[in-house]
């Protein structure tokens, strides 16, 4: 998003609002807060707004006061930015949900790769890191029932 100076004839997309405060202008430049009907008054040599003034209405069209005002006061009321309908990467087009994608999703998709990879190793008896921890394990529990069978005992049966 970013930043859009109000320009005349421009429909408002939002409500814009002056702030009350000091706005750095010299008492020469009062009418343009007296034509807007925005309640001033001078304060250590500058012009001060004392409320906060909705000046333009959403749906309303931007006047050159209105422009040159808060062109003066510096205030960029809207905005403006792109907004992604689809996504392109090597030839496949994909809706713009395919980016909401969290550290969670990530680790879920990760994992469940991971436990494929492993599902896969035992199946065919080839072992991996993913399933090598499986492996041992059944390993071990292939001793142990021998160990119970053959009444053969040792320190961790």
């Amino acid at each position: 998003q970013v930043g859009a100076p109000a320009r005349v004839g421009l429909v408002a997309p939002v409500d814009v609002v002056v702030p009350p405060g000091n706005t750095g202008l010299d008492p020469s430049q009062t009418s343009f807060f007296q034509v807007l009907n925005i309640p001033t008054k001078i304060n250590k040599g500058t012009v001060e707004i004392t409320i906060p003034v909705e000046l333009i209405k959403k749906g309303d069209k931007v006047g050159s006061s209105e422009s040159a005002l808060l062109a003066k006061l510096g205030i960029r009321p809207f905005s403006y930015g792109l907004v992604i309908c689809n996504v392109y990467d090597s030839g496949s087009v994909f809706s713009p949900e395919v980016l909401d994608l969290t550290e969670e999703d990530l680790m879920d998709k990760f994992a469940s790769g991971v436990s494929m990879v492993a599902s896969l190793s035992l199946a065919i008896s080839y072992p991996t890191m993913a399933a090598a921890p499986h492996m041992f394990l059944n390993a071990y529990k292939n001793v142990l029932a021998v160990a119970l069978e053959t009444d053969y005992s040792y320190d961790h049966a």
